[in-house]
């Protein structure tokens, strides 16, 4: 092969490889690809990953599809008292599903943020401010922006742009005149000395609070320990009077037991006594008597100095029975 051919191939080979350069390209994860094709959206977007096209007369756009955060810097904004303040940072977090990325980006270019969020942004706080005053807007409504702003922001993408969805906004503390930022300041400070001297009261009335709760605690805790005090002497006492009615009822049942059986006794030495006294009993005691004697006295009359008590019992004993006879 001669030297112009050789030359010929190596520039078809340079074409050929710059071609190849130019034709592909790459989408990244969470992104989708949009092309162009002399300035006409064409309808074939593309997934992540590698990709060809037809390069000089074809472009492509990367649409990011995942969370974003959009910055709107320095909005201005005047309040109803015609003081002008600058929010000097407001954050959009957004995200864009994948299946409206060719409406949107047909709707609103690829740079559908700009007219969507940025404009949309500037337009809600300056209508946020023009019917609230600098203390409303910079102190008592401020915590209401963010939630306002992201509110306001969805109605209107629901609308013109579904798909696209506002998850959060932040607003930083907007900036005012130096003068007043100074007299707020001041006014911050009083408000906190204010607000310690509360916190002051409070504590010292919780204090006391605290301390007639436990004056009432141990007053209650002292009626308590005196009231199961008493109770428990009136139990002891209780049980005194019962031991000592025991105690009682077992003595007077002891002595009873004991008077009968004294009375028995007596009862049966009575009977055991009447049955000795039998006629027979005295009989035979007269004649022991006699026996016992050895004088013996004759006649009707005997003094009884002389006479044993059981022979003078003896005795009687027979001359009332010769009267009962004699009777």
């Amino acid at each position: 092969m001669s030297q112009s051919g050789l030359a010929g191939m190596g520039v078809a080979l340079g074409l050929t490889a710059l071609f190849v350069n130019f034709s592909i390209h790459k989408i990244e994860e969470g992104h989708v690809g949009v092309y162009y094709r002399g300035g006409a959206l064409l309808s074939t977007t593309s997934s992540p990953g590698y990709h060809f096209m037809v390069p000089i007369i074809t472009s492509f756009r990367s649409v990011q599809t995942t969370l974003q955060t959009d910055e709107v810097k320095n909005v201005p904004c005047g309040t109803s008292g015609g003081v002008m303040i600058y929010f000097d940072r407001v954050e959009v977090v957004n995200k864009l599903d994948s299946y409206a990325v060719f409406d949107i980006v047909r709707n609103y270019t690829a740079d559908y943020d700009k007219t969507l969020i940025y404009n949309k942004i500037h337009h809600e706080l300056n209508q946020f401010c023009s019917v609230h005053n600098l203390q409303e807007v910079y102190i008592d409504l401020f915590d209401q922006i963010d939630e306002n702003l992201r509110t306001a922001l969805q109605k209107d993408l629901t609308t013109l742009a579904p798909g696209l969805h506002v998850q959060a906004v932040r607003v930083t503390k907007p900036k005012i005149p130096e003068v007043i930022r100074k007299n707020y300041e001041a006014m911050e400070a009083e408000k906190t000395k204010l607000l310690i001297s509360i916190q002051k009261q409070k504590v010292v009335e919780k204090e006391a609070e605290t301390e007639r709760k436990k004056a009432v605690i141990e007053a209650e805790k002292k009626a308590q320990v005196s009231k199961i005090e008493w109770e428990q002497k009136i139990t002891e006492k209780e049980s005194q009077k019962k031991i000592s009615q025991i105690e009682d009822d077992t003595h007077v049942a002891k002595e009873k037991a004991k008077a009968d059986a004294e009375f028995y006794k007596v009862q049966k030495e009575i009977e055991a006594n009447s049955k000795k006294l039998s006629k027979e009993f005295l009989e035979l005691a007269k004649y022991q008597a006699i026996a016992q004697n050895t004088k013996i006295y004759f006649g009707d009359n005997i003094p009884s100095m002389f006479m044993d008590p059981l022979i003078t019992a003896a005795a009687s004993a027979v001359r009332e029975e010769k009267d009962q006879k004699k009777a």
